[in-house]
């Protein structure tokens, strides 16, 4: 372990700010806790790693997009190409995919760019561009299985020679979505929309074409407007939210979404077994691929971990959380609140099951796992919020590390590294006054097993605000019938009920003397 350690990569991150980008050597830190500084702010408009952390593509101009090798950060290879509007890097850099704004069905506006020779070695026209259709092409994680989406078919290429042209096609009739899995390449998950009374439904199949007779798994649903696909690694899995624009019940606002799990073998095709009503917050596997976790339900929302065969084996309690992020060395994970919640987070060590910390990390908008998984950083970034924004990297623990406020920030991100290149962390994890996850289970589970009790009691919560009108609605309602907010009797509506009692006797005594006297 000791020579993995002393082999593994340098963390390092992408810090992208309005005037340009720069790179900073990552945790540890060891100038006075600051980052160093592997590269000096380059003017951009955009930069991204690819999958493995070779490359990084940088949008130099309108028209310009470079290059590098993000070890020497040399240039290999710049492109001009005129009205790009997107672009993307292949999972290894081999290939570089722009998407430019067309005029005519003739121009082919989505080209495939080899690196190596900066030749196009595959064009089409796409008519427009949208998130579930971007990129185009898509590969596995060793590229060595490309696949695009079609009308009513999945075209298939020979990733090592597009000049072949599709290799084959799989024809699904009415597809709107696809999924290649990317760790093997080796099935692709097709989404058809309802049509004219049909369900809306989620298929898997092979990508090896003697294979493609047959779905390999097949689930069909109504009341669903988009879904999302989730690949493990290993792709013997495929978990698929599902999203309403409309919720049936009228019980959420932005409608409703359900958890559905499929298997390429066939054992397991249906709902995910969830405890609790609600939205489907999150949902993220493990990086083994062996389980994954979910965050769900109407706030406090639960979170749960479940195995490969859906069986849920760890219940995390709940909380004001909607993001799940897993570790890369799996053992840990880390729940939160982002978005319009607080930003509490909590880590936790899933093997051992106990709750390592929590902290607080207000309005961020992105938050991801170092390689390593030792690290946990989180950033506030414009456009979507234009003030306090920064970069927060926190230990495992949740102890804070490192804080670096920004007048704007557009982007920061770890360099991806292979997990593996890194030694396990177990040694790192000391778990002293943690919490157990048996002891929380009074919050997801109902257990009514006592906790000790603490010897600074906690604070009373203040109660929830009540606008002036509820209130006297409230106290108006306390006096007429003898409730309160609270659920118990004030003394006022305690006197007024004895009061109304005391007059029902006396009318009903006065009622008896009359009847007696006729």
């Amino acid at each position: 372990m000791a020579a993995a350690v002393e082999t593994s990569p340098v963390l390092e991150i992408l810090v992208r700010e309005p005037d340009g980008y720069s790179i900073w050597n990552g945790p540890p830190f060891k100038n006075n806790n600051q980052p160093g500084i592997k590269l000096e702010k380059v003017p951009c408009s955009n930069a991204k790693y690819s999958e493995d952390g070779s490359r990084i593509m940088v949008t130099k101009t309108d028209s310009a997009i470079g290059i590098y090798d993000s070890n020497t950060l040399k240039e290999i290879r710049c492109f001009q190409i005129p009205n790009v509007v997107a672009s993307a890097l292949s999972p290894c850099g081999a290939y570089l995919q722009t998407f430019q704004k067309s005029t005519t069905p003739q121009e082919k506006n989505v080209v495939l760019w080899s690196i190596e020779t900066g030749d196009p070695v595959y064009e089409q026209f796409q008519k427009n561009m949208t998130k579930a259709t971007w990129p185009s092409i898509q590969f596995s994680s060793d590229e060595a299985v490309a696949c695009r989406l079609a009308t009513n078919e999945i075209q298939f290429f020979d990733a090592a020679d597009f000049s072949k042209g599709i290799s084959h096609r799989l024809r699904v009739p009415g597809v709107a979505a696809v999924e290649l899995s990317r760790a093997p390449g080796s099935h692709v998950a097709a989404f058809v929309p309802e049509s004219k009374g049909s369900p809306a439904s989620v298929q898997i199949y092979a990508c090896a074409k003697e294979l493609q007779s047959q779905p390999l798994a097949r689930r069909s649903f109504f009341r669903c407007s988009t879904v999302q696909l989730h690949w493990n690694h290993g792709s013997t899995g495929l978990l698929v939210v599902v999203q309403s624009d409309v919720d049936k019940t009228n019980q959420s606002y932005y409608g409703e979404s359900k958890l559905h799990y499929l298997t390429t073998d066939g054992a397991f095709e249906g709902l995910v077994p969830l405890r609790k009503e609600g939205p489907i917050h999150d949902v993220q596997w493990s990086y083994s691929g062996k389980e994954f976790a979910v965050v769900y339900g109407f706030m406090p929302a639960s979170a749960t971990v479940f195995d490969k065969k859906c069986k849920p084996v760890h219940e995390l309690g709940s909380g004001p959380y909607n993001t799940v992020r897993w570790n890369p060395k799996g053992k840990l994970l880390c729940l939160a609140g982002f978005g319009n919640l607080p930003g509490d987070v909590a880590f936790w060590d899933i093997v051992d099951k106990k709750q390592l910390g929590t902290t607080r990390a207000e309005c961020s908008v992105t938050s991801e796992w170092s390689a390593d998984g030792c690290y946990f950083m989180t950033a506030t970034t414009a456009p979507r919020l234009q003030v306090d924004n920064c970069v927060k990297i926190f230990n495992y623990n949740g102890s804070l590390l490192f804080k670096k406020m920004f007048n704007k920030l557009f982007q920061a991100d770890w360099k991806p590294e292979s997990p593996d290149k890194f030694g396990e962390i177990a040694e790192l994890i000391k778990s002293v006054g943690s919490v157990k996850i048996e002891e929380t289970k009074s919050q997801g589970q109902g257990s009514t097993t006592k906790k000790p009790a603490s010897a600074n009691p906690p604070a009373q919560k203040p109660a929830a605000y009540r606008p002036p009108h509820a209130k006297n609605a409230a106290a108006v309602q306390a006096e007429l019938f003898g409730g309160s907010s609270t659920g118990e009797m004030s003394k006022n509506a305690l006197k007024n009920k004895k009061k109304r009692e005391k007059q029902k006797e006396k009318k009903a005594a006065e009622a008896a003397a009359a009847s007696g006297a006729t």
